[in-house]
């Protein structure tokens, strides 16, 4: 059994691991200091869950919403980028850094994660730049998924720069070029206003 998703009574949270009370089982996933954050003992959440199985562990893996486990999916990806290092990508700068940082090319940004150093920065830009960003587990575009209890308020903005990119797509520019376009308006304009960014993302592509 392969588990996705859990709602329950959080128990107590650790440097990196949360037990969370699901119908009385106990269930340990190893999460983000941005999460742990949020969850306090005693109180409910809901877990977008990603399960990893080897010969010698299984390990659950737990985010605020299925498009930052859609993108731990995809940095794992990687050669060399375990699920560890995944998270504290995740951790440190987010879905929408981390979009930003491969759309721009700035390796730079992710060597803030701990347990990345510049090489690792850059192969993992190298390897994600160009591809469209992930799909949530039944195919919704990142930001319109549903995120649960623990919901960040930073989760819209992606939500708002899927639209504007495919609006600029809609437009006739290719895909890789409208979502740098609208990656570097975000850094100059509100991240959660469709029109604005549409606006300065064609300010960029017409520069």
């Amino acid at each position: 059994m392969i588990i996705g998703w859990l709602k329950g009574e959080v128990l107590s949270t650790g440097t990196d691991t949360v037990l969370i009370n699901v119908n009385g089982v106990g269930y340990v996933a190893l999460a983000g200091a941005s999460l742990l954050a949020k969850l306090a003992p005693g109180r409910e959440a809901e877990l977008h869950i990603e399960t990893r199985v080897t010969e010698n562990s299984i390990q659950m893996f737990a985010f605020e919403s299925d498009e930052a486990r859609a993108w731990f999916v995809r940095l794992t990806d990687v050669p060399g980028v375990g699920g560890k290092v995944a998270l504290a990508v995740l951790d440190a700068i987010g879905p929408n850094g981390l979009m930003d940082a491969v759309t721009l090319g700035d390796a730079a940004s992710l060597t803030r994660a701990k347990g990345v150093g510049k090489k690792v920065a850059e192969r993992i830009v190298g390897e994600l730049s160009g591809k469209a960003p992930p799909m949530g587990r039944f195919g919704t575009l990142p930001g319109a998924i549903h995120t649960g209890a623990v919901k960040p308020a930073s989760a819209v903005p992606t939500g708002a720069r899927a639209e504007a990119v495919s609006a600029l797509v809609n437009l006739g520019y290719q895909q890789t070029d409208a979502a740098r376009a609208v990656a570097a308006a975000a850094q100059s304009v509100d991240a959660d206003d469709v029109s604005a960014l549409i606006k300065a993302g064609l300010k960029e592509l017409t520069n």
